[in-house]
Order: C-alpha cells, then sequence, then structure tokens
C-alpha cells in the first residue's frame, strides 16, 4: 500500500454521492472533502485529469485524479496519481468483474500524448511511420528480457511501418542495479553509440547489486565501453532519465513492460505482430 494511501486510511470505499450522474468536479468535491478529514494533512487538492465512461459496464464511469498533500508533521508534500470509479451514486476504488473476477483497474489507462513522442526517444523507425510503438521497461525486469528485445529485433526491421520509442523505468525496489544501468545507457547513447537500447539487455549483473563500480563494470564490458561514474552525473544524463520518468508518470505506469500501439496501452503486448 501506498504512502498515500496509508495516511488516507479513512477513505471509505463505498459512499455516497448527493447527485445522480457524478460529474468530474463532484468527484473532486467529494473526495477533498473525505480527505480532509485527515489530521495528518494541513491541505489538500484533488484534480480530476480525465475521465471516460466504462462501455462494458452500463453507468459506470472511471477517474483518474491527482492528490497534492502537505503532511503537518513531516511539513512536506505528497503527491500520486488515483483511480476511482463511480456509477453516479456510488464512488469506489476497486470494481471488478463479478462473473471474471477481473480488477477493472488492469484494463482502463490514461492514453498517449502526441506532445510525449520525443526524438530522443525514438530508437527505431521513422517518425513518420505507420504506427507508433512506446516502451516503457525496466531491463533487468525478468518478462523484458524475454519479450522487449525480441519485439525490438520485430520492428526495427521496417522501419516505414513502425516507429519504436523506449521510455526507461527501473524499478528500484525490485531491481536497484537497473537504476544505475540506465544512466549508463543514455551516457553512451550521448557519446554517440546506436544499439545501445538493445545490448542492454545483454548486461549481466545481479538485479539487486548496488555497487556502482561493478554495475559500471558489468555495464561496460557487455557494451566494450568504457563508461564511468561521473558520466552518469552529467546533467544531459539526468534530464533524460527525469523526462521518461515524468511521461511514466502522466500515463500512469506502474509495470514493466507497458506497451502502447498508435497511443492506447495494448494489454496483450501483441498488437505489433498483428499490424498491417
Amino acid at each position: 500500500m501506498s504512502l498515500m494511501l496509508r495516511l488516507l486510511a479513512i477513505t471509505l470505499l463505498l459512499s455516497s454521492l448527493a447527485e445522480a450522474n457524478a460529474s468530474d468536479k463532484k468527484v473532486e468535491s467529494f473526495l477533498k472533502n473525505v480527505f480532509t478529514r485527515n489530521p495528518n494533512i494541513s491541505s489538500i487538492k484533488v484534480k480530476v485529469t480525465n475521465s471516460a465512461p466504462l462501455k462494458q459496464y452500463k453507468g459506470w464511469s472511471v477517474y483518474f485524479v491527482e492528490l497534492d498533500a502537505m503532511l503537518k508533521k513531516e511539513e512536506r508534500e505528497v503527491k500520486q496519481k488515483m483511480i476511482w470509479f463511480s456509477n453516479g451514486s456510488t464512488i469506489t476504488k476497486e470494481l471488478f468483474d463479478i462473473n471474471s473476477g477481473k480488477d477493472i483497474r488492469d484494463f482502463v489507462s490514461l492514453a498517449f500524448k502526441d506532445e510525449y513522442y520525443s526524438k530522443e526517444n525514438l530508437i527505431y523507425g521513422n517518425a513518420n511511420a505507420k504506427h507508433k510503438v512506446v516502451i516503457f521497461s525496466d531491463p533487468l525486469c525478468p518478462f523484458c528480457r524475454n519479450f522487449v528485445p525480441g519485439a525490438i529485433e520485430y520492428m526495427k526491421k521496417a522501419p516505414r511501418k513502425f516507429a519504436v520509442y523506449y521510455y526507461h523505468f527501473p524499478l528500484p525496489a525490485l531491481h536497484p542495479a537497473a537504476v544505475e544501468l540506465v544512466k549508463a545507457a543514455v551516457a553512451l547513447e550521448l557519446k554517440g553509440r546506436k544499439n545501445v537500447v538493445l545490448d542492454l539487455y545483454k548486461v549481466k549483473v545481479d538485479p539487486r547489486e548496488k555497487s556502482k563500480e561493478k554495475i559500471l563494470e558489468a555495464f561496460n564490458k557487455a557494451m566494450n565501453s568504457n563508461i564511468k561514474e561521473s558520466d552518469l552525473l552529467s546533467k544531459a544524463v539526468k534530464e533524460h532519465i527525469k523526462h521518461d520518468l515524468e511521461v511514466a508518470d502522466s500515463v500512469m505506469i506502474n509495470g514493466t513492460p507497458t506497451i502502447f500501439f498508435d497511443g492506447i496501452v495494448d494489454k496483450t503486448k501483441k498488437k505489433y505482430k498483428e499490424a498491417k
């Protein structure tokens, strides 16, 4: 459970809304009133950034919510994005399909906006290609290592068909070594090396490794390069990683690999093979 959810433990998963149709403003107002009851919060801003009806579930809509809270004791700001559902008379943070048992949160996502596509993230293909494919990945994620290289190799052969955009999304809690690895990859790219992303998946290092020296040793061995710790501290490297993480946050990425096909999240991760 996230820090914000622990702090806002008083939130009711099921609560009544006054009106028959829950508008963005009413959802914001309701959530703000609930969250402000927490004595640990001095102030909070609640904003619905996007909302849409759930076509499969008549009367229900999904709301993407941003919370910006100021904590009293710690005197610090906490920001978090959340998903809520409402049918106009009820609001809930969890919604399950009673027949399949599936969590509806796994089937809703924000669109990948045009402004998120960056030339710095285009690793293969033409920006004007028929299809845009976005990959968020951690190079030490086991599933990523089995999926990402093959998918990229497949799409790079058709540059007019696919524009492949890659965004670094290391998972420090699971694979701390990935944080330094992606910095090293960006540093090497900035030096003019090509195909760094594909080769990144060949680096052999313990995902739990925290020694920068050992991580760079493994990276340089796999890449036949000479990236130093000082290279990881450059402004350009920091800005690139920051940009990738900000884009990930904007579309609420929380796992890897996450694939977007033509702006829509692809849960199957197979649409690129079905593209004509």
